[in-house]
């Protein structure tokens, strides 16, 4: 078992040499410290339970166990179509990556129309220098993301079918089997979304030491989870927590606001 993952059950009251029913143990600590349990987290717990490693849990307990922790994590989430297929790759920055999204940024404006309050590029393909997977995410801010009817036929006609649906974001992707080359997040405007993506983004491409180690883990997770994507997202949620905390406090020191590093 990761000795991270040791201090943090140890810290949650939980003996990591006799944590006792896997699904139990993962619930303990997810009631200590909330979105910093992870899929992964329930991964080692379970290989730990069955004596092997966890690059040896079995196909179907895997998505077995996503359904279980994303059930948790993400309340009232609604998956559409079929998920995970695309290994994770992860390659140095390109330079093109500004280009593409402006392009995709252009045809969703003029397929949207006013509906579109803010279109961003965000992402990891927007911090320049980063390491990323070679896929743009898009975000747009909308008066209301429940509205469905007021974007979903035109993202659609695009070729991006609605993959996920929860509150305040409803996420686009090309379907399986077609290029993956832009992902699409709509969200509220002025919601926590929004803040939240526009603030991390803003913060790595001012703190190149931080981009850095973003990049090292992205790469050592893309080797250790070169087949999950879910859990590859995952593994990152700690670091990705961990900078949140400290990009609230920059964006105090420095006034930062919403779109004040738009792209």
């Amino acid at each position: 078992m990761d000795p991270d993952l040791e201090a943090r059950l140890a810290a949650a009251g939980i003996d990591p040499a006799h944590s006792g029913d896997p699904a139990e143990a993962w619930h303990r600590l997810f009631v200590a410290v909330g979105l910093r349990a992870t899929l992964v987290d329930r991964y080692q717990l379970e290989a730990a339970a069955r004596g092997v490693l966890l690059e040896d849990l079995p196909a179907s307990v895997r998505g077995t166990l996503w359904r279980e922790v994303m059930a948790v994590r993400y309340p009232g989430m609604e998956l559409h179509g079929s998920h995970g297929g695309d290994p994770v790759e992860v390659l140095p920055y390109d330079p093109g990556w500004p280009a593409l999204f402006a392009a995709w940024r252009d045809r969703l404006a003029a397929t949207l129309g006013s509906t579109a309050r803010r279109i961003e590029h965000v992402g990891s393909t927007a911090v320049p220098g980063l390491a990323a997977k070679p896929v743009i995410d898009v975000q747009v801010s909308v008066p209301d993301a429940s509205d469905e009817a007021a974007f979903r036929p035109a993202l659609e006609g695009l070729g991006l079918p609605l993959r996920t649906r929860e509150p305040g974001h409803r996420y686009f992707r090309p379907p399986r089997g077609r290029p993956r080359e832009v992902q699409v997040h709509i969200c509220d405007a002025g919601g926590e979304w929004e803040r939240a993506h526009l603030l991390f983004r803003d913060y790595l491409r001012a703190h190149p030491a931080v981009r850095e180690a973003y990049a090292a883990l992205k790469q050592g997770l893309a080797g250790r989870f070169r087949s999950d994507r879910v859990a590859y997202n995952e593994a990152k949620s700690g670091f990705v927590l961990d900078v949140l905390e400290k990009a609230e406090e920059w964006a105090q020191a420095t006034r930062w606001i919403v779109g004040s590093g738009a792209a």
